[in-house]
């Protein structure tokens, strides 16, 4: 039986924007450490995400010491902002629902403002009182989660991509194949199992840390952005919906609730518990 192992780890320290690809991740019950701590919320104060602005995929966020994140993107200046140390909280709508957060410094609203050409503000939250519930429908007592969609961690299995680009290159758009992982925003990428095998998993140990799966990650019209130039097309939600349908959700890939906090590394080995 062939080994799995940790291909590529992924962190997003601003919500949809691009991230970066360490060699080591430290897990923390909420969620990668600097994973999706800080959004983008509109004037109306709900969050932005590549959904409703699909410029977003253009900046790029590289996480700093002590929670800071150093920004980038083209035209704009780079910008190193720091964790707000005057806490003033602010509440938003995140999937149609109420949370709070501490609002950032002024020169990231302005940076984020001019780089979307609308009046934004970037939120922070990274306070253990301040954690959102993951979903209860499937979550145990207690779990939480940052500004993640909705679970702490989301696994991707390369063998499924390339079994994805291939159903992708047989279609009626397959010039807009193959696509990258980038395009699914996973956290852990996995090689060496067979294709789908994902959809069997129910705990997993990466390195030395367990997680338990929580659910299939339905996905949405993100995937059909291209990271590289913001434009949008028909894949890979066209073929998901022909091939991987659940119910009105198209899958890709698997959620996860930590057990434990630990440290994986890029190349640990992982192991198929249940």
């Amino acid at each position: 039986m062939p080994t799995l192992r940790v291909q590529a780890l992924h962190i997003h320290p601003v919500k949809s924007l691009g991230g970066v690809a360490p060699e080591v991740m430290t897990v923390e019950p909420w969620g990668p450490a600097g994973d999706r701590r800080w959004a983008v919320v509109d004037a109306d104060g709900k969050a932005v995400t590549q959904r409703e602005q699909p410029r977003l995929a253009l900046a790029s966020a590289r996480p700093l010491a002590d929670g800071a994140v150093a920004v980038a993107a083209p035209g704009m200046d780079p910008l190193e902002i720091l964790p707000p140390t005057v806490i003033e909280l602010v509440p938003f709508i995140l999937f149609g629902k109420k949370i709070e957060a501490a609002l950032a410094h002024d020169a990231a609203h302005d940076w984020f403002s001019a780089f979307l050409g609308a009046p934004v503000r970037l939120v922070h939250l990274d306070r253990p009182d301040l954690r959102r519930l993951v979903n209860p429908d499937f979550a145990l007592p207690g779990e939480t989660v940052s500004l993640a969609d909705g679970f702490p961690v989301m696994v991707a299995n390369s063998a499924s991509l390339d079994a994805l680009n291939s159903l992708i290159a047989e279609g009626t758009r397959a010039e807009e194949g193959p696509l990258p992982m980038n395009r699914f925003r996973p956290n852990v990428v996995v090689s060496g199992a067979p294709a789908w095998a994902e959809d069997h998993w129910r705990r997993l140990a990466v390195g030395g840390v367990e997680f338990r799966v929580a659910r299939t990650c339905g996905r949405c019209v993100i995937t059909t952005t291209d990271q590289a130039t913001a434009e949008r097309g028909k894949e890979p939600l066209r073929t998901l919906a022909r091939h991987r349908a659940e119910g009105k959700r198209l899958i890709f890939g698997q959620l996860l609730v930590p057990v434990a906090t630990g440290t994986v590394r890029l190349g640990d080995e992982v192991r198929v518990l249940d």
